[in-house]
């Protein structure tokens, strides 16, 4: 199955898009997996914080995620595209539980240029078969119809059940957060090989390279995580990845310049446009973003 593509930015400039961050605000409350006990992350972050890095690596936009499961948030992230011209997209949240206000959700925020997506917080939810259930199909159909691109944080756990979802809506715009976060501080192999070959073969979903360094353990670098970015570079190919920092989760095991830069190490023997595919033109052709 070929991907499917939709507008991008101006042909032929090698923009560089950081393909997946966060902004919070602790005050906000809306965050309920973030803690004290997260100290490097139990703080506020937003674009003052951000710029500086994207300069150093050379980073042009952004696509803004969510971290909250609430709309509130999502209005939050809105109102910082609109006043910082770094974020390129957001990727939102609805209440796919709810659908008459799910869609009435998609619409508000479909008003806004940088909106591109919502994000469903599957691996905190209990029931890893949770996206495979036919009722969620009528806001699924809903982002279809409204050429929007559906974010899939998922672990090896979820990835029959997304499978089976894809199968049914085989024109959802998908993309795998984090690689499906493989839990590389245990070793974790199979069943993530494998069922991710079955992603790669079966759907059109993309894939994105960010968060890897995160799931690995405290005493393992950048390194560790190689042989699984090549297995999804194998799998996906150039086309199909997009790089993101997942900044500043990132924080809790590297930093964005050092991720950033092995990042380009390990992908440094692609081609030109390979390479200009992963940090930047995946991400414009994936969320549509107008640049």
């Amino acid at each position: 199955m070929m991907p499917r593509h939709r507008a991008a930015g101006p042909a032929g400039k090698a923009l560089r898009i950081d393909g997946h961050q966060h902004f919070w605000s602790i005050q906000r409350d809306d965050y309920g997996w973030l803690t004290p006990e997260l100290a490097p992350l139990y703080q506020d972050f937003g674009p003052g914080d951000l710029q500086p890095l994207l300069e150093r690596a050379g980073v042009d936009r952004t696509v803004l995620v969510q971290a909250a499961a609430t709309t509130a948030e999502t209005r939050y992230l809105l109102a910082i595209a609109e006043q910082h011209s770094m974020v390129a997209g957001v990727v939102g949240w609805v209440d796919m539980d709810a659908p008459a206000a799910a869609l009435k959700a998609l619409d508000e925020f479909a008003a806004h240029a940088t909106f591109v997506g919502i994000r469903p917080m599957l691996q905190d939810l209990e029931d890893p078969a949770w996206i495979d259930r036919p009722e969620l199909g009528v806001v699924l159909d809903a982002l279809i119809e409204r050429d929007l691109c559906f974010d899939a944080l998922v672990r090896s756990v979820h990835l029959p059940h997304l499978l089976n979802c894809l199968t049914r809506h085989p024109d959802l715009l998908t993309v795998i957060d984090h690689g499906a976060k493989p839990d590389i501080a245990a070793g974790e192999w199979q069943p993530w090989a494998d069922r991710m070959a079955t992603m790669a073969r079966e759907t059109s979903a993309y894939c994105k390279i960010s968060g890897l360094i995160t799931e690995a353990g405290s005493g393992q670098s950048y390194d560790d995580t190689r042989r699984y970015l090549d297995h999804l570079l194998e799998l996906f190919g150039p086309d199909r990845l997009i790089w993101g920092s997942d900044w500043p989760v990132l924080n809790l095991a590297g930093d964005y310049g050092s991720w950033h830069d092995a990042a380009v190490a390990s992908l440094a023997g692609l081609t030109e446009a390979d390479q200009n595919n992963i940090f930047g033109r995946n991400a414009m052709e994936f969320y549509g973003l107008k640049l």
